[in-house]
């Protein structure tokens, strides 16, 4: 099994959980041209390169804008064709802190491309972790966003957007969470 990490807006630096996860999991990040100033499009092509260039089963690790650009490549009728062969191994996806692009927090001027995403259901197994106290997403929207992509939510109490200002190091209640997601797919 191989973890592709999709990280949010301006990519996830060395103090981030999922920077410390990749280094101890089999897992590849994806490597976008644009990630201060996010193209949708060349996000979507980068999460196939990623994908293309693993073998075995894949399991997604998104933060923040990665979960929409998550969502926006296992949904797209634009990206069916060059993910048909991948979906296959695509066994699921563990989706941290979203921003909710509705919210006034959003920054539509850096991120145009990612403004009007439709949420729909992602089609693999999911689960979306929130903080009840994210500023780019409150626990209202990320609900909103849990049900449209129908992956359950766990809400987690006052982690902010649960990223390095959080200071959470490898952040091991977030791995025994993505463990747990895990095992429940070894069982379906």
């Amino acid at each position: 099994m191989t973890f592709i990490i999709i990280p949010g807006l301006d990519g996830s630096d060395e103090h981030h959980w999922q920077s410390v996860w990749e280094a101890s999991l089999p897992a590849v990040r994806i490597q976008p041209t644009s990630w201060s100033a996010p193209d949708l499009t060349d996000w979507s092509n980068a999460i196939t390169r990623a994908a293309e260039d693993t073998t075995g089963d894949i399991i997604f690790i998104t933060h923040s804008l990665g979960c929409h650009a998550l969502a926006h490549w296992l949904t797209s009728a634009d990206t069916a064709a060059s993910r048909r062969p991948l979906s296959a191994r695509v066994r699921g996806a563990f989706l941290v802190a979203p921003p909710d692009p509705l919210a006034p927090t959003f920054p539509v001027d850096r991120l145009p491309t990612f403004t009007s995403l439709p949420a729909v259901a992602l089609g693999v197994p999911a689960v979306l972790v929130a903080s009840t106290d994210d500023p780019y997403c409150t626990i209202d929207a990320a609900t909103r966003l849990a049900n449209s992509w129908q992956a359950p939510l766990i809400p987690l109490d006052h982690l902010g957007h649960i990223n390095t200002e959080t200071n959470l190091g490898p952040w091991p209640p977030g791995h025994h969470l993505l463990t747990t997601f895990l095992a429940g797919l070894a069982v379906d």
